[in-house]
């Protein structure tokens, strides 16, 4: 049996349209933008259509491009949300609510972190952290 790629684009377009039908999808992101929390290639992610969007929550949003990203919010005015990925120490997306497509309920089955700790107390240590850590992995 031979594993087919399919483009993230056409995963993520699909992937709305499930969501706005009211179900919840599975998929296998890619990319090393939100580690240490999600391992792209490896980790499996669960999104939903939720009511509210908070600082803390792993959203997939759809940026001018067309561009995805699966990064958490780090900052909410109103409607504006500012999105930023765990695993990059700089580099900030702008989107608006109605720009997110869902909310990350699960890595691997478990209620995902709020990033609290990663996102506060550790951000100015990041990029030593980071890079420590993909040395190991």
């Amino acid at each position: 049996m031979t594993k087919k790629v399919l483009p993230n684009e056409f995963i993520l377009e699909e992937a709305g349209k499930l969501l706005e039908e009211g179900r919840e999808v599975c998929f296998t992101p890619l990319g090393d933008s939100m580690l240490p929390f999600i391992h792209g290639g490896k980790d499996t992610v669960t999104l939903k259509i939720v009511p509210n969007v908070d600082v803390g929550d792993i959203v997939l949003a759809r940026l001018p491009g067309p561009q995805y990203v699966l990064h958490r919010v780090v900052d909410r005015n109103n409607n504006r949300l500012i999105l930023q990925g765990d695993g990059n120490i700089r580099g900030l997306e702008g989107c608006t609510r109605e720009d997110v497509i869902g909310t990350v309920t699960a890595i691997n089955g478990e209620k995902p972190s709020r990033g609290t700790f990663w996102c506060g107390i550790l951000k100015p240590f990041r990029r030593i952290i980071l890079a420590i850590y993909r040395r190991i992995i």
